[in-house]
């Protein structure tokens, strides 16, 4: 008689990934429902477009960085066999700051050229500093477990995406005290840490 263990064990993190990639995929659309027409606060269709390139630039960024999270989010599962309770609940607290994204990209576009652009900008590098701590948490949970990582894996290598994983949580610690200096900065800041994991993004063939 097979057991629903061994059931549950077979289905391997099919269904976790076809649920997170519709996660990542409505966290990005969010996005969309930050722009609109600027003319309807009574300026011409040029001078509004150039009063919200803070909202477009916010917009880019996020949309750039759910797309690089949702890229080293495959990465990851290339490595993973198999998913246990515990790591689902992880990869559900993750999803949850990958959705709080487009909110911390409003509070951004909105006050990062007001006078609680600091406040914004601390909120922003905040969530993604959550992320990549939770983000961190979810690797080692699944790498010190060895029956959710495929055993083909040689240690040296899971090794080496630990290593590229926890850069993330001081990467996004900078960012959030740079924000206190200079919150223009930090948006900055938060697009070069995307750059470099999209450009280091790590996964196993």
């Amino acid at each position: 008689m097979i057991s629903v263990k061994t059931i549950s064990r077979e289905r391997g993190t099919e269904r976790l990934e076809t649920f997170s990639d519709g996660v990542f995929a409505f966290a990005i659309t969010l996005l969309v429902l930050g722009l609109y027409d600027p003319t309807t606060r009574g300026s011409s269709l040029f001078q509004g477009l150039l009063a919200e390139w803070p909202t477009f630039s916010a917009s880019a960024t996020s949309f750039m960085t759910i797309l690089i999270l949702w890229m080293n989010h495959q990465n990851m599962f290339n490595y993973i066999t198999r998913v246990s309770k515990g790591f689902m609940l992880l990869n559900g607290l993750l999803l949850l700051f990958v959705v709080v994204t487009p909110f911390t990209t409003l509070l951004v576009s909105e006050h990062l050229l007001f006078s609680d652009a600091t406040v914004a900008a601390a909120a922003y590098a905040g969530s993604f500093f959550l992320l990549s701590v939770t983000w961190n948490i979810l690797w080692h949970n699944a790498s010190h477990h060895h029956d959710l990582v495929r055993e083909d894996i040689p240690q040296n290598q899971i090794r080496h995406v630990t290593r590229e994983y926890a850069l993330g949580p001081l990467f996004y610690a900078l960012a959030f005290f740079v924000a206190f200096v200079s919150p223009v900065a930090t948006a900055v800041l938060v697009i070069l840490i995307a750059v470099y994991y999209g450009i280091t993004a790590t996964g196993s063939e």
